[in-house]
Formats: C-alpha cells, sequence, structure tokens
C-alpha cells in the first residue's frame, strides 16, 4: 500500500494550474526569440492554452470544500488565490494573443483557426496531467512551492486588476455602475472586465452628458490603453509606461493650448476685461502681478528607460503645465529635449535659446497663474513620440511623470532652487506605479545594492528661479495664466500691448462687438502652434532690431509700429501660403521641408526689403481668401469661462 497521501480535487487544479503557468512563461519567451514564420504555430499554441485555463477555471468554480479527502486549512482563501492565478494567465494570454494577431498579418483568420481543436495537444495535455496525479513529491512542500511561484506571478507588472471597496451607481455618461469584489467567487462575474459599463443610473435616470475634457482624457487611456500593454508585453517598453495624459488633453481641441490662454479672459459678468486693463496715465496696459510668477529651466532627465529596437523614437520630450493633483490648470507647454547616441538615457535641454536655436529646445520657461489652489504645484510628463516599426503605426507614451507643489503646507513658496524628482510610472492619476519594475526587483537585500538601485531610478532635474524686478515688471504684462519660452516673451508683450490699443483704446464704444480689422491680432495666436513659424518672427526682428539706435530701442510707440511691419514682411504671408507644408509634430521630413520655406521666405523679404514684391510674384501662391485671416472677433475668441480655472 502506498503512504503516499491522495490529492485531493484542489490539489490537481492547483497542480494543473502550475504546468499551464510553466507553459505559458515558456511560449512567451518563445514570441519574444520567434521569427514571422513562426507566429501562426504560436498563435495556435496560444488559444490551445487559452481553452486548457478556461476549462481549469471551470473546474475550479466547480469545487466543494465536502469533496476533499482530508481536511484542507484556508480553504477558501487558496481557492480565492488560485482564481487570481488563472484570471491573470487568462489576460497574459489574451495579450499575448493580441500581439500575435497584430505580428501576423499573413491570415484574417487566425483568431477563428486557434478555436479549432489540435487532438494531439490535448492527448499530450492529458497525459501531463495524468502523469501529475502519479507524481510523489511531498504536498506540504508542493504548497508552499506553488505560493512562491504564484506570488512572482502575481507581482508581474505586466499583470493589473481592480477591486472595487464599495457599489456605485453611475450618476453621468461615462461613470462606471460595479458591485463589491466577492470574496468566495459565488457572485462574481466571470468576464474578464469585471466592471460594467451603462448609460443610465439603477433607477433609471436620465446620465447628464459629460464634457470634462480631463475626463475624456482618462477614459481614452483607459479604452486604448491595450496599446501600451501589447507593447509591454512583448518587452517593446517598460511596464510603467502608459499612452501620455498631457497629449490626449491637447488632441481635445484648443482648452489646453497656448494659443487659447493668450487670448483675453473676461470677468464673470461679461462686461469687462479681466487680465487686460487701461493704463491712461501711462498710455498702455497695466502690469497685473500674480500669486504665480516664477521661471522653471528644464536642465536634464537622467536614467530614462530605453525602448526596445522594435520602437523608432521621433521625439523625446517633457510636457508640463499647472496642476493640483486633479485637473490642469493653465495650457500644457512642450520642451523637446536633445540626446546623444552614446548616452541615450540622459536626456538634456538648453539652457537658454538665443540665435537660430529653435524655441522648442528652449529649457527657459516663464510660468504665470492666480489659481487660489492651496496644491497648484508643476505636473511634468516625460514622452516619447514613436513609430512601431512592423505595422506603421504611431503614438506617443509617458516615460514617467513628477508632481512638484509650488506652496508648502503653510502656504509659503517652495525655496527657489534645483530639484531632483525622482519619477512615478504610470498616469498623474495612478499612486505607486514604477517606471520599469524590474529594477526594483532585481536589488539585493543589502544597503549598496539598494543605493546602486536608488541611482539606477529615472529621475528629471529643473530649477525653479525668483524673478528679478526687471523680468517680473515683463511677465506682468502676459495673461494671467500662461506659460511659454522666454526666447519669445518679447513678442508677446507686443502682442499684449497692440490687442490693448484696439479693444481699450481705439475701440470708439466700448459696448460694440463689431469685428476688429487687425491681422496680427487674428492670427498671431497660431504662431503658438507652430512652433517654427515663432523662430521665423524671432529670427525677422532680431534682425531689424539689430540696427535700431539706442533712442529707438527706447521708444515703445515707434517698436510696436516696427514690430507690426516685421510680421507683415515675415510670418503673415507664410500663413497663407500654399507652399508651406501643415505643421505635424515630430515628422521629421515634414519640419525640414517647412523649416527650407520659411528660410527661403525670409531671405527673400530681407533681400527686397519686405515681402511685397514674394506676394506680388506670379511665382507664388496662396490660399483662397477668407475674412478670418484680417478680422478679430474678440466675443468669439476671449475666454468667457475658463475650464481650468
Amino acid at each position: 500500500m502506498s503512504g503516499r497521501r491522495a490529492r485531493g480535487p484542489l490539489q490537481r487544479v492547483q497542480r494543473r494550474s502550475r504546468h499551464l503557468r510553466d507553459q505559458v512563461e515558456a511560449l512567451r519567451a518563445e514570441n519574444a526569440a520567434a521569427s514571422g514564420g513562426q507566429r501562426q504555430a504560436l498563435r495556435r499554441r496560444c488559444m490551445q492554452l487559452q481553452k486548457l485555463v478556461d476549462e481549469n477555471m471551470d473546474a475550479l468554480h466547480n469545487l466543494k470544500k465536502a469533496d476533499e479527502p482530508a481536511p484542507v486549512g484556508n480553504y477558501t482563501q487558496r481557492k480565492e488565490e488560485e482564481e487570481k492565478l488563472l484570471l491573470k494567465l487568462s489576460q497574459q494570454l489574451r495579450k499575448l494573443g493580441h500581439v500575435l494577431d497584430q505580428d501576423n498579418a499573413a491570415t484574417n483568420d487566425t483568431v477563428n483557426e486557434g478555436h479549432q481543436k489540435d487532438p494531439q495537444r490535448e492527448d499530450e495535455d492529458k497525459e501531463e496531467d495524468e502523469s501529475d496525479d502519479d507524481d510523489g513529491e511531498s504536498s506540504e512542500e508542493e504548497d508552499s512551492e506553488e505560493a512562491d511561484d504564484e506570488d512572482k506571478l502575481l507581482d508581474d507588472p505586466s499583470v493589473k486588476e481592480c477591486i472595487a471597496v464599495g457599489n456605485f451607481n453611475a450618476q453621468q455618461e461615462g461613470d462606471l455602475t460595479f458591485k463589491v469584489h466577492n470574496k468566495d467567487g459565488e457572485s462574481q462575474e466571470e468576464s474578464d472586465e469585471h466592471i460594467e459599463v451603462v448609460d443610465e443610473t439603477a433607477d433609471g435616470t436620465q446620465i447628464k452628458k459629460r464634457t470634462d475634457p480631463h475626463w475624456s482624457a482618462v477614459r481614452k487611456a483607459i479604452t486604448e490603453n491595450d496599446t501600451v500593454e501589447v507593447l509591454a508585453t512583448m518587452g517593446a517598453v517598460p511596464a510603467g509606461f502608459r499612452l501620455s495624459t498631457l497629449f490626449q488633453l491637447l488632441e481635445e481641441g484648443n482648452q489646453f493650448r497656448a494659443s487659447y490662454f493668450l487670448q483675453p479672459e473676461l470677468t464673470p459678468s461679461q462686461l469687462a476685461f479681466k487680465d487686460l486693463v487701461w493704463d491712461s496715465e501711462k498710455n498702455t496696459i497695466q502690469p497685473r502681478p500674480t500669486r504665480v510668477s516664477l521661471i522653471v529651466t528644464l536642465c536634464s532627465c537622467k536614467m530614462i528607460p530605453l525602448p526596445a529596437g522594435s520602437i523608432q523614437v521621433l521625439s523625446r520630450h517633457v510636457r508640463l503645465c499647472l496642476f493640483d493633483g486633479n485637473r490642469v490648470l493653465s495650457n500644457i507647454h512642450t520642451v523637446r529635449a536633445t540626446w546623444q547616441p552614446k548616452n541615450p538615457q540622459m536626456w538634456t535641454f538648453s539652457p537658454r535659446v538665443t540665435g537660430i536655436l529653435p524655441s522648442l529646445l528652449d529649457g527657459d520657461c516663464f510660468v504665470r497663474s492666480n489659481s487660489p489652489s492651496s496644491d497648484i504645484g508643476f505636473l511634468f510628463e516625460l514622452g516619447i513620440t514613436y513609430i512601431r516599426n512592423s505595422t506603421g503605426e504611431r503614438g506617443e507614451l509617458s516615460c514617467g511623470w513628477v508632481f512638484q507643489k509650488l506652496f508648502t503646507s503653510d502656504g509659503m513658496p517652495v525655496p527657489s532652487k534645483m530639484y531632483e524628482l525622482p519619477l512615478n510610472g504610470g498616469t498623474p492619476y495612478e499612486r505607486g506605479v514604477e517606471v520599469d519594475p524590474s529594477i526594483s526587483r532585481r536589488a539585493g537585500s543589502s544597503v549598496l545594492q539598494q543605493l546602486i538601485t536608488l541611482k539606477k531610478q529615472p529621475v528629471l532635474l529643473v530649477k525653479l528661479r525668483s524673478l528679478s524686478t526687471q523680468s517680473k515688471d515683463i511677465l506682468n504684462l502676459l495673461p494671467e495664466t500662461l506659460i511659454g519660452s522666454m526666447c519669445y516673451i518679447h513678442l508677446l508683450i507686443f502682442y499684449r500691448q497692440i490687442l490693448g490699443d484696439a479693444l481699450l483704446k481705439d475701440r470708439i464704444n466700448m459696448q460694440s462687438a463689431d469685428l476688429i480689422c487687425n491681422p496680427i491680432l487674428a492670427t498671431f495666436p497660431q504662431l503658438m502652434d507652430q512652433p517654427d513659424l515663432m523662430d521665423a518672427l524671432r529670427s525677422a526682428w532680431a534682425d531689424r532690431e539689430r540696427n535700431l539706435k539706442r533712442s529707438e530701442k527706447r521708444d515703445r510707440e515707434f517698436l510696436k509700429s516696427l514690430f507690426v511691419l516685421v510680421y507683415h514682411d515675415s510670418v503673415f504671408p507664410l500663413l497663407q501660403s500654399t507652399f508651406l507644408p501643415s505643421y505635424k509634430w515630430a515628422e521629421e521630413e515634414s519640419e525640414a521641408s517647412r523649416w527650407r520655406v520659411i528660410a527661403d521666405f525670409l531671405r527673400k523679404s530681407r533681400e527686397n526689403d519686405g515681402a511685397l514684391q514674394s506676394l506680388l510674384s506670379s511665382e507664388n501662391t496662396h490660399k483662397a481668401f477668407d475674412i478670418s485671416e484680417l478680422a478679430y472677433d474678440f466675443l468669439g475668441e476671449t475666454r468667457k469661462n475658463n475650464p481650468v480655472a
């Protein structure tokens, strides 16, 4: 008579799960090294494993404690842990199957084929299960080993789980109705989603449509995050990468663009301008001090993880804005990083852009806000624009983010100094996610190893600078809420002064809402969204300013009139030229083509002492005339209700 203790139903399920887990891990490893011709076979194996996992899950759900041949301690907990393991195996297989579907472009019915039975494979799996039942290892040792192995799998950063802590009924469109997680697993839905999206509340109340752009961006991150999970499963990006939240907000419309925040804001009564007031004594607009007024300098980013070779990086950049932990409180400003092939994990920025350097590289950023929020601070999001070599798919990923408050708990401004800010993974609405969890997993227990690991963590170095009296006076002429590059701040001041003249000084009737004929006011905000055109204006103005006399440089009215001439001779014709390709972010060919057109036009304008000859030349063509090129509709452009204030 054998001395081995007979295995019960639960232990047999656990043994099958253990072998399934080993097969899933082996399949993922084979996929990482597989060539294109092997994808079809791997897809079939993936579907067969999914079928076996589902069968084992069904067997687990049918188990009862009374069926065990001997008492089993913590039966409910073991059953629950086994369910978690099988759910995570199922999720891993779905993600892997999605990867194989994308990479296997040679067939369109791969999924259907995967559902077909493979008798030989099923026989092999049955033989494995039968041989498992004859295994002679100690059951207590097996339980311990299985728990350790399962813990490793449950710690896998590519596998995520959400458990509700309370019931919730939908209130508005986009809200999720969900029920509390059932530990006994008796009433839990077998769907892998675990949450139900509904369009009405539980009592049938009509749902109010949500238009919050923040919610739209978060919802988009949820629905489209499969792309990132696929890349993470392939090992193309670290598990902490996500779709860029700030990029999605920019794509929602113009609510978070600098062109929107450059426009004047109306008071709550909508009868006057909130941040544009006339100073009759000085015959110009009044300075407007704000609660937040400073300069932040992006210095460098260190130890930023590299994507795999299957991902081509088109741009490395930092997007920053003012944030209160929940809402974006300003425009989203972007600074592009530079890097060296010998050290691609280090990103650097230009501390001060002068001459022909693009403003997109300017690490010196002015920041203004009058938000009363006690939690206001900077949200920095590091990002890459990429293209996937195998599919040509473009996208933007967040490589980490950090939030730096601007005021202490007692309401005092934080010190002006250099800050070394460790980056978080996930989105700004997630907590406790590492950019690259594999770094921590490789860390040893010794103090030295932990210090070495700490130095490998990604960080952002920024410097907060207080303003000199002169700089503060300049910034106070800008809108109350705006982030931008220091290298073109003088151009923004000209625009604001011209805006003040048109809206406050020259308008005969303050109650009139007629269109104002002014090409600069009608088109200048477009330059904020096309930085190469802002550079063109900056270059043209520098050329003209270089030849001015000292007395002319001190004459504000003369400088303003000269700026109008420079604008008409440089960027205004370019905005309407058919030769200038549309602005496209992070497309090297498009960027180079645009700059060739811009440089050629500026050269001809200098040689011909203005743009008139080019405008009248039969060689140049322009877009069909539209009244919006000349007419400034300030009621249509002003910010009546700032969505982020």
